[in-house]
């Protein structure tokens, strides 16, 4: 079979339908995961029909979408509120369909042009775009909340200033970062598949750079896939399937993810404070609860749990494995050194993904009459979870430079049956 195909029966290929098939795959898929997440999370009780809404906005935060949260109770009471947080389940589940549908209709090929790339990966674009606007603009609504006390719901309807919240879309905000999201998944697509073609000038590349992505990519996902069984196990063995379901379809990500920068020995600062919550182990809500901020790190969770130690050994188990598909991909000409600097680079780049995607910021506060907070019921929260960013790279590079090497002397005996442009033939 031949892998060329002349360039304009190769566009017509790449047409519309099979672009708009991708776009609306990968937004209902995303749509489905948050849905089902939210739905075992118990949003579907929320008042004025607004889980559609909910499950609209969770897909618009999921490509990096801003969502605006507001609220008030009439002249004399009123709410502040803010949400920053990115359901990477519903993230991930969109990038694999959206990468599939790109990469389809480009396998079986070595070469393709930078036009006809540029070409169909805009046709998607476009699509996606007017999706993406569709969704946003559904995110949207406003409900009226409970106090919680009957004698501030009594006082409220006196003075008939029931509290209302809601949330809206800042649409432009989120058409640029969706646009930014689907133009890093479509490059990494690029960068992944050994199968998928190239434009000529940047085929020398692809024997450096191809291996080292697809090995962060199974990496991250033997991660996620390794977090699913335990939470299934635990959900076997332990009950609260319904909670344990919504941390798998919402933020398992988020939460392996973490667990494997700690592993790895960085150090990420919280605090959680009142009905707030995060989808993660009792111990690091018991770390991060409290009135100062706390340091979230092997140290601090071992004094909580002594078996945290262990995500130092599954880190390690990880990387060499990561490292040895690097080296098993690379040609076999390369060197064990180069190895480690290609994985200190591909994990350093890992570390600093996740550190922006996992950080997480809420708070919500409700004053009535003056009284902020209403006296310190459970209407007011705040919590948030960041990385001490540059500890956190420094520690990726230097277990990316051992795991590297080690991965480099382990494939050296039979890496040459998967050199790079071996995926071509």
């Amino acid at each position: 079979m031949s892998h060329t195909l002349p360039s304009g029966q190769a566009l017509a290929r790449h047409g519309w339908v099979q672009a708009v098939a991708t776009a609306l795959a990968a937004l209902i898929t995303m749509g489905i995961v948050a849905a089902l997440g939210l739905w075992a999370a118990g949003a579907t009780g929320l008042p004025a029909g607004a889980y559609p809404r909910v499950v609209a906005a969770t897909v618009v935060t999921a490509v990096g979408g801003s969502i605006e949260l507001s609220g008030d109770a009439g002249g004399i009471a009123g709410t502040r509120a803010g949400l920053t947080v990115i359901p990477l389940s519903v993230t991930l589940a969109g990038a694999l369909v959206t990468a599939a549908g790109f990469l389809r209709p480009l396998r079986h090929r070595a070469v393709a042009s930078a036009a006809e790339l540029a070409g169909w990966a805009a046709r998607i674009a476009v699509v996606w775009l007017l999706a993406l606007l569709v969704v946003a603009l559904t995110a949207r609504r406003t409900f009226a909340l409970s106090v919680g006390d009957d004698t501030l719901h009594d006082l409220g309807e006196v003075f008939g200033v029931t509290p209302r919240a809601g949330f809206t879309t800042d649409v432009p905000l989120t058409m640029l970062f969706g646009l930014l999201w689907l133009v890093g998944v479509l490059a990494l697509a690029l960068l992944v598949s050994r199968g998928a073609p190239l434009p000529p000038r940047l085929l020398r590349f692809q024997e450096s750079v191809r291996p080292t992505a697809y090995a962060m990519v199974v990496l991250l996902l033997a991660c996620v896939a390794l977090g699913v069984v335990v939470a299934l196990v635990t959900a076997a063995t332990r009950g609260r399937a319904a909670e344990t379901l919504a941390v798998v379809l919402l933020g398992m990500p988020n939460l392996v993810w973490l667990a494997f920068t700690v592993g790895l020995g960085a150090t990420w600062e919280g605090r959680v404070e009142g009905p707030f919550g995060l989808p993660m182990p009792h111990v690091l809500d018991e770390v991060l609860r409290g009135s100062d901020t706390a340091t979230l790190n092997l140290r601090t969770l071992t004094e909580q749990d002594g078996r945290v130690w262990w995500l130092v050994a599954v880190d390690a188990v990880l990387l060499l494995a990561a490292a040895f598909v690097m080296a098993a991909r690379s040609p076999a000409r390369t060197p064990a050194w180069r190895h480690a600097l290609h994985m200190a680079v591909g994990l350093v780049l890992a570390v600093l993904m996740i550190c922006l995607v996992g950080r997480v910021s809420a708070h919500y506060g409700l004053t009535l009459l003056g009284i902020s907070d209403l006296g310190g019921t459970d209407l007011a929260g705040d919590l948030f979870l960041r990385p001490e960013l540059w500890s956190a790279l420094g520690l990726a590079a230097l277990w990316g430079l051992v795991a590297g090497f080690l991965g480099g002397l382990a494939a050296r005996g039979g890496r040459g049956r998967g050199r790079v442009g071996d995926g071509h033939r």
